[in-house]
């Protein structure tokens, strides 16, 4: 069997600066003055260390430096380099034109499997070459990620990969590439589009949903949710509302304003900070009691990990998991039809201590316990 690899190693690292992506040279410049750190190699190596049982059973390829070959040797791979025109083992060296060289030399040789690490971003680079030419599966290290091409987690991305290269029978599915225009996310409009079709080998509990949006029937449970939780807050308590329709909603019911897309913190009533990164929300909520609150992906089931990488391990283990405030509106909850909700850190010894039953308040005076997955 014939295994690609293709990482981009700047996919992701707009997230906990708070920049909601890296798509174009400026913001990707930006994320680098705001001290972002490179998140898709690492979630790489997670994946590929699955595929360690083949190393001596596969031909794999991939492309130099970062975007494959340094997470393939570090996990005892001798992969096949091919010249997509990068160099180096720095992200500076990287653009996409050097992941659509690599698609096509991926296809060139007949790879089984392509195995890419990055975002919604990287996935339309993906399309633009092999539309439903190559089984592809992606490796999840974006900001935001729509579309339903990629795994659940790195290491289902790896676990996924491995049962098909190992021979069982894992069907096939043609899903959608989504993207969002970054520049009107950032000004708190969601505008997504379709891009086309990828061909990924499919399991459900190991392949994300479609991200979908809250029906208008939800307002008004939002609106009952959002009037307990304010009435509820605990006096001296830093309550940090991510990203959401659901949390805006807590905000107005305070009266204060509330980033759609951001991460913004409230204390007593009052805005203390509005779409914060990583490192501003640490320092802005380190001398009080914090809590987390926190909606669902639509369509996903996602809380942590998908849009608001803001939220860091550090906050999230001082939080734990009974300082951690989910709020789904009914409906939004019954069309994850079953499936757990997810949380995708980035530290899996952290996912796996927030596993287990969460408490969701689906009303005014209403809460579900509901299971809650890491990988």
């Amino acid at each position: 069997m014939k295994l690609g690899v293709i990482v981009n190693p700047v996919a992701g690292m707009g997230g906990a600066v708070g920049l909601k992506g890296t798509d174009g040279a400026q913001v990707l410049a930006e994320a680098r003055r705001r001290g972002a750190i490179p998140r898709s190699p690492e979630r790489a190596v997670r994946a590929l260390r699955k595929l360690r049982p083949l190393r001596e059973n596969l031909d794999v390829f991939t492309c130099p430096g970062t975007m494959g070959e340094t997470e393939l040797r570090e996990c005892g791979f001798v992969p096949k380099v091919l010249d997509c025109g990068a160099s180096g083992d720095s992200e500076s060296s990287f653009s996409r034109e050097h992941t659509l060289r690599g698609v096509r030399l991926m296809k060139e040789f007949g790879v089984d499997l392509l195995l890419f690490a990055g975002g919604d971003g990287t996935a339309r680079d993906i399309c633009e070459v092999a539309g439903e030419s190559l089984l592809v599966l992606g490796i999840p290290a974006g900001v935001k990620i729509h579309s339903p091409v990629y795994a659940t987690s790195p290491e289902s991305a790896g676990e996924l990969a491995l049962s098909y290269l190992s021979g069982s029978r894992i069907p096939e599915k043609i899903a959608e590439v989504r993207d969002i225009d970054e520049e009107a996310f950032r000004l708190g409009r969601v505008q997504a589009r379709l891009y086309g079709y990828l061909r990924i080998p499919f399991e459900r509990r190991r392949v994300q949903g479609l991200k979908s949006g809250s029906p208008a029937s939800d307002w008004v449970a939002q609106q009952a949710i959002a009037a307990a939780v304010a009435e509820e807050m605990e006096p001296g308590v830093c309550y940090v509302l991510g990203p959401g329709t659901t949390t805006r909603e807590v905000a107005d019911a305070l009266g204060v304003p509330k980033t759609l897309l951001g991460v913004d913190v409230v204390r007593d009533g009052n805005l203390l900070g509005k779409d914060l990164g990583a490192e501003e929300l640490e320092d802005l909520v380190k001398e009080n009691p914090v809590r987390v609150v926190v909606t669902p992906i639509g369509g996903q089931g996602y809380i942590l990990g998908r849009g608001n990488q803001q939220i860091g391990p550090n906050i999230l283990r001082r939080c734990g998991r009974k300082g951690l405030l989910v709020l789904c509106a009914p409906e939004k909850l019954r069309a994850l039809e079953g499936e757990p909700l997810r949380v995708d850190t980035g530290d899996p010894d952290l996912d796996r201590e927030f596993e287990g039953y969460v408490r969701v308040r689906t009303g005014y005076s209403q809460e579900s316990m509901y299971p809650l997955r890491g990988w």
